[in-house]
């Protein structure tokens, strides 16, 4: 699903970090959501590969990335700390970010505590979390109900999960992307036989739980002191997703940045997976706008 990028297999920040890296130039991260892995960038990383060095690993715990030290929990700010001595171990000291989903929660804390790190960020159908958690009300409670079983403490879900792996992962793909005959077969593949490992599916309980957690404490304390992205941000989301609401994520991710630019985009929750032209069509600009051609 990648060709001419090169598979890698680097320790950093208490990670074995896994995944593909291709292309040359400025460098671009890559950091998916639940409950994919590296693999849903397929159609979006040979493309900009073209112009860019890009990075797409496996998130700690999930896919075939292991985490070398369980303690303390892997918050979004362990996370970013990991993927910060990840591209310094590739050679990359400043370099853009793209995320999705989980991945994007990692990659504006990695830009909230590493400012000096990331050229540009964008998120895909993510605002920060202590806005998402703010706004529950009964549609989010049906429709992200996910969010509120994964956090039950250990270790209730994961005994659920592991009596039928395959079911639950293929019913949360064919909600994200609007039936799972949208979801390539080779991609479901490889989505299944990560979701079968038990150390899989804790690793994404503890990302959850991490979430309602840590992570939102942190984010409220950064709302409270004013903390801003310094980069510019790309904001994309699904228009089906975010129907009926007044509140768009851009007017919330100005609350956050300065230089806020995006749109809604046709599709499911799984942009980069049913949407991956649509996706490009605003990233590319976007990067060749705020991201030299050449890493400086």
């Amino acid at each position: 699903m990648f060709d001419n990028f090169t598979p890698f297999d680097i320790e950093a920040g208490d990670v074995r970090f896994k995944g593909v890296t291709g292309g040359a130039g400025a460098p671009v991260l890559l950091l998916h959501g639940y409950p994919q892995t590296h693999v849903v960038w397929r159609h979006i990383a040979p493309v900009l590969a073209r112009s860019y060095a890009v990075i797409a690993p496996d998130l700690p715990g999930y896919g075939d990335s292991r985490i070398l030290s369980p303690a303390p929990r892997w918050t979004k700010r362990r996370v970013a700390h990991a993927l910060v001595e990840l591209m310094r171990a590739l050679g990359h000291e400043r370099f853009a970010i793209v995320g999705h989903d989980r991945g994007a929660r990692a990659g504006y804390r990695l830009a909230l505590d590493h400012p000096a790190r990331v050229a540009a960020y964008a998120s895909l159908t993510v605002v920060p979390i202590v806005d998402a958690l703010d706004a529950v009300n009964h549609s989010f409670a049906m429709n992200a109900w996910h969010w509120f079983f994964l956090s039950q403490p250990a270790d209730l879900p994961e005994r659920m999960l592991a009596a039928d792996p395959d079911a639950f992962i293929e019913r949360a793909l064919a909600k994200g992307a609007g039936g799972l005959d949208r979801v390539d077969p080779a991609a479901l593949d490889a989505y299944r036989r990560a979701f079968r490992d038990p150390d899989v599916r804790h690793a994404m309980c503890e990302d959850y739980r991490a979430a309602v957690e840590e992570d939102s404490d942190y984010d409220r304390i950064d709302r409270a002191r004013g903390a801003r992205l310094a980069c510019p941000v790309l904001v994309l989301w699904s228009t089906s997703e975010r129907a009926g609401q007044i509140r768009t994520p851009i007017d919330i991710w100005r609350a956050w940045a300065n230089d806020v630019s995006g749109c809604g985009i046709g599709g499911g929750h799984l942009l980069p997976e049913e949407s991956h032209e649509e996706v490009l069509r605003e990233l590319v600009p976007f990067l060749a706008r705020h991201v030299p051609t050449k890493e400086s």
